[in-house]
């Protein structure tokens, strides 16, 4: 198995590649693709750029979207109050009653707290979450927003970027751009609340 590793935006990039020739669609596999040391300083990489990028810091706010980006988006306040002195609000969003495939869910989605301690009118939102996918998780988390107010600026933060967009989104700060394949998974699992740090690819089935 090879494995290339490069830069590409500030982003961690990784490609998985069969050197023997036998695709990785066409068994079980789970490979770690970053573990609890990158994921700290992936998430130290995005405060900053957050920070370079920012026009007004005092207008910062941080909006985790339900579950993994929550723990997400506290990391990185905590990061940005640290390392940069910056004490920037922090709100929790939950799209499930925005998403687009309601109907056709077979189970009701468990409906989690949307917590917003401030107005977003004039605010720069860094939207967090841990992977970005096709899209439709931050449409949602758009249509929820504008619900709530009118920001000066929205942008994405995505520990993991997947590809296989859907929709004309993108993340402007990112923590590893991962080449996958549809059938595969990227979980994400979080000390919070699974005990440990760590990105894992994974398909469980013949492709």
């Amino acid at each position: 198995m090879h494995r290339d590793l490069g830069a590409c935006g500030g982003a961690l990039f990784i490609f998985l590649d069969d050197t023997a020739g036998v695709r990785m669609d066409a068994k079980p596999h789970n490979h770690v693709v970053m573990e609890s040391d990158a994921m700290g300083l992936a998430l130290e990489r995005i405060a900053r750029e957050i920070v370079r990028d920012a026009d007004e810091p005092s207008a910062l706010a941080l909006v985790g979207i339900h579950t993994g980006g929550v723990f997400l988006a506290r990391r990185l306040g905590r990061i940005l109050e640290r390392d940069h002195g910056l004490h920037v609000p922090i709100g929790t969003l939950d799209i499930n009653l925005y998403r687009d495939d309601w109907s056709r869910l077979h189970t009701q989605p468990k409906v989690r707290a949307t917590v917003l301690p401030f107005a977003l009118d004039d605010k720069d939102i860094v939207l967090v979450d841990d992977v970005l996918f096709t899209g439709r998780t931050i449409r949602a988390a758009l249509d929820a927003l504008m619900d709530y107010g009118r920001p000066k600026r929205v942008r994405v933060a995505a520990l993991v970027d997947r590809g296989h967009r859907e929709l004309p989104i993108c993340a402007h700060f990112v923590g590893l751009e991962l080449k996958t394949r549809p059938e595969e998974q990227v979980n994400v699992y979080l000390e919070e609340k699974d005990g440990t740090d760590k990105v894992v690819l994974e398909c469980r089935s013949a492709a």
